[in-house]
């Protein structure tokens, strides 16, 4: 072990050493919010995330600029679960969707196109039967979206959801035989989301920002200290992007092997430091071809503790609540769901490596 690592542990604290598992980049080209993003996929990762005060201060440092897009929107969703909204195939009406309303209907005219409206209107509305003979059905009652909705999940499946369903021989004669009135469908705005689908709860908003927010569905930065406002996405801005710095290797090696893999061809084996890290890492290990990743980590018998062999103490954990292993020959492994575990080193595995 290396004489820095050992003063750390002598001093009985935990420092924390930022090791930093993506960049941002800023594209000076103006683009939409959805261009931006489409952008950054093709270029980079994603849109930029944000999880906590130290990245708005690399934000800052890195342009000059404080009108750009951020990866964070309210994003349209379907009801069903597992069910994906895809905008180049989405059915909008001229001009849609162009009002701050955050649920969708089909509209009475004879394209059936969509338009957008106050989620407290009542309408009647389209439900999905995922078995028996007949999966959809027109009902005739006038509720609120989030009524028809739930009536919708208690009676049948779901609110009709998705272009597959929508696209389909059985529903397309049901809509053509049925009354010129407007139908709820199970599409919908949702709140503040991450384009790259992260779960962080941080934001940085400037207050005086909310009270006007209307139509203005994409997030952006405004303010030279970092302060964030929203905007309507079809502006043009330039934008932030980020890009991961960490790499699935789809071989099976044993840690040790990994470990000199890692160091020979890029930087080190992973180390996870916070919660930001671990959703990158995690999302990587979600595509390996064995149940269990290496990652940077191992048991050191001397000192009877786990350490990352970058140098840095385990200020940040998710160990899986099981049973330990004994012995020395010990190092840690994330499974796909995200958990950590021991391992011994000899096993086979895939592994990610920090570039």
């Amino acid at each position: 072990m290396q004489w820095s690592l050992f003063v750390l542990i002598l001093m009985g604290q935990c420092f924390i050493f930022k090791c930093h598992l993506y960049e941002y980049h800023f594209i000076q080209k103006e683009m939409s919010w959805d261009e931006a993003r489409s952008y950054c996929r093709e270029h980079f990762t994603d849109l930029a995330t944000v999880s906590d005060m130290r990245d708005v201060e690399r934000l800052r440092n890195s342009s000059q600029t404080t009108d750009a897009w951020i990866g964070l929107h309210k994003p349209w969703r379907w009801s069903l679960p597992g069910v994906e909204y895809n905008e180049s195939e989405a059915l909008w009406d001229n001009g849609e969707p162009n009002d701050p309303e955050n649920c969708v209907k089909m509209d009475e005219n004879d394209d059936r196109k969509w338009d957008v409206e106050s989620c407290t209107e009542d309408n009647k509305f389209i439900c999905y039967n995922e078995t028996g003979q007949h999966k959809y059905s027109v009902i005739d009652e006038s509720k609120n979206w989030l009524q028809a909705q739930s009536y919708c999940r208690e009676k049948h499946t779901d609110l009709v959801s998705g272009l597959e369903q929508i696209r389909s021989e059985e529903f397309t004669t049901l809509i053509d035989q049925s009354s010129d009135e407007d139908l709820w469908i199970g599409l919908f705005r949702d709140t503040w989301s991450w384009s790259d689908g992260k779960n962080f709860s941080f934001r940085n908003w400037d207050p005086d920002s909310l009270e006007d927010e209307g139509n203005k569905h994409c997030a952006m930065t405004t303010k030279p200290n970092g302060k964030w406002s929203s905007d309507i996405c079809t502006n043009q801005k330039p934008f932030y992007c980020y890009d991961d710095k960490v790499i699935l290797i789809k071989e099976k090696k044993t840690w040790d092997e990994a470990l000199d893999y890692c160091r020979e061809n890029y930087h080190d084996l992973v180390s996870i430091t916070d919660s930001h890290q671990q959703k990158l890492v995690e999302k990587k290990a979600k595509m390996a071809d064995t149940e269990f990743v290496w990652l940077g980590m191992r048991y050191t018998c001397t000192l009877d503790l786990w350490f990352w062999v970058s140098d840095r103490l385990v200020c940040y954990d998710n160990w899986a609540q099981e049973e330990k292993i004994e012995g020395c020959d010990r190092a840690t492994a994330m499974k796909r769901d995200g958990k950590w575990y021991e391992r011994r080193e000899g096993e086979s595995l895939n592994f990610i490596c920090a570039l």
